[in-house]
């Protein structure tokens, strides 16, 4: 028997739900690539997208995925040889730091854990140790989707300063702009990068780059540079060269459409509804908690993202055989593991557009699995997430 019938609900960390808003309006006729009110168009999401990286730099926008905005960045700051330092806490900046090592950089890993967060003090201490300044760019996911840890880009930066270090911060965004703060030029962070199918939910196939003035300056003796991604050939006044050729106008469409949404809702306001939702599914899953069952992948409670929870489930019990239950008998898909920790979890998604229905929803229907799977967990996760959300969301 199923109770999956109905609208199936996406709950994985990306792509995610996408509002009916945003893909109404790529329902309309291409527009001339060369016309004013496609310029217009560009001109709007870039200074949109400068707004939501926090930035007075440049940002850039490449039919792409996350992966290819990496390779973009990368690209235009860094030359064969150049030594970059990959902070590890997951599976997505070691990604980073395999795209730069195929690209002709030297790639060296601070090592960590796929269960915390980078460690600032170990990150300062090696910094100190490169007297020579071999290490021309620190790698960081600000989000890592595998392992649900937030590192603390902001602290990040303040050691980079402290140890008087001239290497570019580069950060990856792709999980976490705009569902939590993010403050590029303050917080000292040269190069971000962000994705299109995320928190602005949007259709894959957009990736995001924003340059602020130092990484601008590299950019001119880069020798990684190639034609497709060159931010000089993008800052041309063509504007067809802003896209490096043929613009995908109804992904734009659809992006103008949720930046639209997001600045009705007001950021503030965006990023509290992520951090309230993000809260409530803890509060579910630390009900839940038992030591033969389910736990948080992440340990320290601060250090967990707002955007995607990674679970654990002790041995014998089986991840997928949960996430199965919920596709095909409830019609909720969750998150399956990645890497590493592929084999013992997986993962909730709340970013974008998700409201409490749609958290709640998932938590009832796991809390389902798990009692029908009979694994061994707390009782009242639900509840609990309810409790919460009732306290702080006031009459």
């Amino acid at each position: 028997m199923s109770v999956a019938s109905g609208r199936m609900f996406l709950a994985i960390p990306g792509p995610t739900t996408m509002p009916d808003q945003v893909l109404s309006a790529m329902h309309r006729p291409a527009i001339d690539i060369y016309s004013q009110e496609m310029v217009d168009l560009t001109n709007s999401l870039l200074d949109d997208l400068s707004r939501l990286f926090a930035t007075t730099g440049r940002s850039y926008i490449y039919i792409a995925n996350g992966h290819g905005a990496w390779e973009a960045a990368l690209s235009n700051v860094l030359s064969r040889g150049d030594r970059v330092l990959v902070l590890e806490s997951g599976r997505f900046a070691a990604k980073w730091g395999v795209a730069a090592g195929l690209m002709g950089a030297e790639t060296e890993i601070l090592p960590g854990s796929w269960q915390s967060a980078v460690s600032v003090e170990a990150l300062e201490m090696r910094l100190r140790a490169d007297s020579s300044h071999r290490i021309k760019a620190i790698l960081v996911a600000q989000v890592d989707t595998a392992s649900g840890v937030c590192n603390d880009v902001e602290a990040i930066g303040r050691a980079i300063r402290a140890a008087q270090h001239p290497a570019l911060y580069m950060v990856d965004a792709v999980a976490s702009l705009g569902c939590i703060p993010f403050a590029m030029d303050e917080w000292g962070i040269d190069v971000a990068v962000a994705a299109s199918q995320k928190g602005l939910m949007t259709p894959p196939g957009l990736g995001f780059v924003a340059a602020g003035g130092r990484a601008l300056a590299a950019h001119h003796n880069a020798s990684l540079r190639t034609p497709y991604w060159d931010w000089s050939d993008r800052d041309s006044d063509q504007h067809y060269n802003k896209y490096g050729g043929t613009a995908p106008v109804h992904l734009l469409f659809a992006l103008r459409r949720a930046l639209d949404m997001i600045a009705e809702e007001g950021i503030d306001n965006v990023l509290r509804r992520h951090r309230l939702l993000a809260q409530a599914t803890r509060h579910a899953i630390a009900a839940w908690a038992h030591k033969d069952g389910i736990g948080f992948n992440i340990k320290e409670p601060d250090q967990r993202s707002d955007t995607v929870t990674t679970i654990t489930l002790a041995a014998p019990h089986d991840p997928n055989r949960l996430r199965d239950y919920c596709r095909d008998r409830c019609g909720v898909i969750l998150g399956t593991g990645l890497g590493d920790i592929q084999h013992n979890t997986f993962r909730i998604a709340h970013m974008g557009h998700i409201n409490a229905p749609m958290a709640l929803g998932t938590l009832a229907v796991i809390e389902t699995a798990l009692k029908a799977l009979k694994i061994p967990h707390g009782t009242g996760g639900t509840e609990a997430a309810i409790s919460y959300l009732a306290e702080m969301v006031h009459a």
